[in-house]
């Protein structure tokens, strides 16, 4: 892939949401060397609402997986707008995914590969895939299906 994350941005034709402002006391991205610390992040949806529900019970697989997507939209909000362009990201190093999830419900980690997926298309299968953990939680903020945070390399 020669091309450039904003430019990979623009042929896939991705619209963001607006990049989520904190609801408590947090920053939404804080750099720390050459590495940007992204906070939780839920899915906003473009017209700044939030997708909600528990996977396993109220969302299938398929829909908590285009939340993850929606989640991973709105980190690269965050990072467009905290960092000024996608380019200034080098790599993806790490997620962490979340997801509300029913008793019986054992998929967390396809559900995380909404965003994993997209980072990858972004900055491609090496550079855009980086460690990640993908757990079922109880209750998220806001009963949202997915809350994932990650670390980026940045130049």
């Amino acid at each position: 892939m020669n091309d450039s994350p904003e430019q990979r941005f623009a042929e896939l034709k991705l619209e963001l949401p607006k990049a989520p402002k904190p609801v408590a006391v947090y920053k939404p991205l804080v750099i720390f060397g050459n590495a940007a610390y992204v906070s939780g992040h839920g899915p906003v949806r473009l017209d700044g609402t939030l997708i909600t529900g528990v996977v396993g019970r109220d969302l299938d697989l398929e829909q908590g997986k285009a939340a993850a997507r929606q989640v991973g939209l709105a980190i690269l909000a965050t990072l467009r707008e905290q960092l000024g362009s996608l380019d200034r990201v080098k790599r993806l190093v790490k997620v962490l995914g979340m997801v509300n999830s029913a008793p019986d419900f054992h998929e967390q980690p396809k559900v995380i590969n909404g965003a994993s997926e997209l980072f990858a298309s972004i900055w491609g299968p090496d550079l855009g895939v980086g460690a990640r953990s993908a757990v079922g939680m109880g209750p998220l903020p806001g009963n949202i299906p997915v809350e994932i945070e990650a670390i980026f390399e940045i130049a």
